[in-house]
């Protein structure tokens, strides 16, 4: 019998939240992106539920071939476009468009023999000072792709750091607008929190949204708002079950370094996930769990292979019982992949991409 941890990937939810963003950004195309395999949940495995987007956004060249091995003819976007002159050779191959954030890649374009003329995606940097030319230097960049006969359409694109947050996107939005005023080309500026809080607004949402997370089931601006309030549905459950049962007296601890002491009687679950499957280390006793589909917490430190439950409020529970890491429980009970991220100080996004390649998965 195999060890009893599975990860589930639920397409509905995915077709769900894709539609759920089409409508944050009415008449803006939405790019599907599938960077990092998928946001760990695997580009075949999401593939069918996504190709309703009008095409998919990635950063790796092999995961573009991927794609195009999937029966995929439309737009495919390398948001970081190529890292070396070799790549714009594959980009021809397999008629992708990408980025174009520095002089190196200007460069290797005007160096590039193709019979093919490119479409780019001339990208500034607007505030995030990440990547992206300066807007000074925008519409010289801009300029330059325009003579090259390797380019066919240049789009516009900048990326913003506070949609998600108080600051907002006003000073960005504001440099991206003077900037390019003037300037033809379709335009790409909104992530997945900027088309749920402000795509209203049509200079926003553009003509190209890129949404990320939320079509994965996590809130991008949690812990102010929730996947409930945006209409999102968990896509990745993790779930395992109960291996054995121990019953705690006052003073008794759990686990490595004894982090738990128990003040009153208490009958814990041991169950089969730990680190190793990418539950994440730092979550620390309180952070939820369900037991067969109720509430409860974690005791103790996480270690390798295993984890403590508190069946406290779940009296029933015991060898074989049900335990849900994050997501949809049997029940229906959902436990977000955000509130557990959050008790381990971090964001749903790892927790996702550091599901371990030993946790078994199935698509539903």
């Amino acid at each position: 019998m195999p060890r009893p941890i599975l990860a589930t990937i639920h397409t509905e939810a995915l077709r769900h939240n894709l539609a759920r963003m089409r409508a944050a950004a009415p008449d803006a195309k939405a790019w599907a992106v599938v960077k990092a395999n998928a946001y760990g949940h695997g580009i075949e495995r999401v593939y069918d539920a996504l190709r309703g987007a009008d095409g998919f956004a990635l950063l790796d060249l092999a995961e573009a071939e991927r794609v195009r091995a999937l029966g995929w003819r439309g737009p495919i976007l390398l948001l970081e476009g190529v890292f070396e002159p070799r790549d714009l050779e594959l980009c021809s191959r397999l008629g992708l468009w990408h980025a174009v954030h520095c002089d190196e890649q200007i460069e290797w374009l005007a160096a590039h023999k193709t019979q093919v003329p490119h479409r780019v995606f001339l990208k500034m940097n607007s505030g995030m000072n990440r990547l992206g030319f300066a807007p000074q230097r925008f519409r010289s960049a801009w300029a330059r792709l325009d003579a090259l006969p390797q380019v066919e359409e240049i789009s516009l694109m900048t990326h913003f750091s506070d949609a998600d947050g108080p600051r907002g996107i006003g000073h960005q939005l504001r440099v991206f607008n003077d900037v390019t005023r003037d300037l033809p080309g379709e335009r790409s500026l909104s992530n997945s929190a900027a088309s749920l809080r402000h795509a209203a607004d049509p200079a926003v949402r553009g003509d190209w949204i890129r949404p990320g997370i939320a079509v994965y089931g996590s809130a991008p601006d949690y812990p102010e708002h929730d996947i409930a309030h945006w209409q999102l549905q968990p896509t990745m459950t993790l779930a395992s079950r109960v291996l054995a049962v121990q019953q705690l007296q006052p003073g008794d601890t759990v686990g490595y370094g004894s982090s738990f002491t128990a003040d009153a009687p208490v009958r814990i679950g041991v169950v089969a996930v730990g680190y190793a499957d990418g539950y994440p280390r730092h979550c620390t006793t309180g952070t939820p769990v369900l037991v067969e589909g109720v509430r409860t917490r974690l005791v103790g430190r996480v270690s390798m292979d295993m984890v403590a439950v508190d069946l406290t409020p779940v009296p029933q529970a015991g060898f074989g019982s049900e335990v849900t890491l994050w997501g949809r429980a049997g029940n229906g009970v959902v436990l977000s992949i955000d509130e557990v991220a959050a008790s381990a100080g971090t964001l749903g996004y790892e927790l996702m991409c550091a599901l371990a390649p030993r946790v078994p998965v199935v698509v539903e």
